[in-house]
């Protein structure tokens, strides 16, 4: 299986690995066929992700669409973070194997899991 050079550089240098404390919203996903489990935390201010985190139990590739997943949300407004899709995280990583696609479908339920949390907290 070949990695392009960003999934491999978002896997060895993952941004925003942690977790928030206080975070505004939780989204939670996995894929118990493949083992992957990934939860994202976002902290919103005047409708805008001003901070994301994640933690990611899984492969490289599912490291690496988390990773990117968060930089594509970060500072975004809510409604641009829903927008973002499995296909903006995968082709931002250079496109990942078809039998690891997947991943990029986990984290984009992922943000808008925690993004669907945030707004029913508001409520």
């Amino acid at each position: 299986m070949k990695y392009s050079k960003e999934v491999i550089n978002h896997f060895e240098n993952p941004r925003n690995v942690g977790e928030i404390k206080d975070a505004d919203g939780i989204g939670e996903v996995g894929n118990l066929r493949c083992g992957d489990m990934m939860q994202v935390f976002i902290k919103v201010k005047d409708d805008k992700i001003v901070d994301i985190k994640f933690k990611t139990l899984g492969c490289a590739a599912a490291i690496a669409a988390s990773s990117m997943m968060t930089e594509l949300a970060k500072g975004k407004t809510l409604d641009d973070a829903y927008k973002i899709s499995r296909d903006d995280i995968n082709n931002s990583l250079g496109k990942l194997p078809a039998q690891k696609y997947h991943c990029s479908i986990l984290s984009a339920g992922a943000i808008k899991k925690a993004i669907d949390d945030y707004r029913t907290k508001q409520k």
